[in-house]
């Protein structure tokens, strides 16, 4: 604890001293529980598969699975380390990630300064949305070839949910804000940047909460059609061996 803090603290008064306490209090309440549950559901792996209540050949057990792992660090002229896999999938789902949410902040904040071409476009973004991606994965290894579509695949399940969750967050700012900003002069680009986006920052951490999930999705499904290298590549490859 900085000099700071402590000083802060010292001459704070006894309701915030309380109310501090219960908020430690509740954070270590959270992170207990969050462990307990962790270390509850690997107890249960373990145990329910060696008592024969779920099939061992299904599930596995934890015990079991970390002698396999050390195998999978090690290279051999067949296969990659686990950790080349696991880099070439990171790497993938980072680069659609980022293109998700450059491409959806630029397209959303495009529909919020044309808000006709938000009224032109707007049953397509939704039913473009609701598709099955999955279900394109051919189309997109024909179109992209083997390592663009895997990309493509992160870039296109991710996107189109971007551009909604960042539109309907420009759209959720007060109105009062923007008329103050017209009132002292501001054009529609300083009310972008200096009301708009800053007022958004809830919005899109949203979206790169979802975004990270839905990218790797992507990435993992592509690897499933196309890839020699990624974790998708390697639960294709184990599927087939099993």
């Amino acid at each position: 604890m900085s000099k700071v803090e402590t000083l802060t603290l010292a001459s704070a008064s006894p309701q915030y001293l309380a109310w501090l306490a219960r908020e430690r209090r509740g954070a270590r309440i959270v992170r207990g529980t969050q462990l307990a549950i962790l270390l509850a559901f690997l107890v249960l792996w373990e145990v329910l598969p060696k008592a024969l209540i779920v099939n061992p050949v299904l599930t596995s057990y934890p015990s079991a699975l970390w002698p396999t792992f050390l195998e999978l660090l090690k290279s051999s002229p067949q296969q990659a380390s686990i950790l080349v896999h696991t880099w070439a999938t990171v790497l993938a789902t980072v680069l659609g990630f980022t293109g998700a949410m450059v491409l959806g902040t630029a397209v959303a904040a495009a529909l919020w300064w044309w808000n006709v071409l938000y009224k032109v476009l707007d049953p397509y973004l939704v039913v473009a949305n609701a598709m099955p991606k999955t279900a394109f994965v051919p189309i997109f290894y024909i179109w992209l070839g083997a390592t663009l579509s895997i990309y493509g695949m992160s870039l296109a399940i991710s996107v189109f949910i971007t551009i909604l969750m960042i539109y309907s967050g420009f759209q959720g700012i007060d109105p009062n804000k923007i008329k103050l900003a017209q009132t002292f002069g501001a054009t529609k680009g300083q009310i972008l940047r200096k009301v708009v986006l800053p007022g958004s920052v809830p919005t899109l951490l949203a979206a790169l909460k979802v975004n990270a999930g839905l990218s790797l999705v992507g990435v993992v499904v592509g690897e499933f059609q196309s890839a020699n290298l990624g974790l998708g590549y390697l639960i294709q490859y184990g599927a087939q061996i099993f």
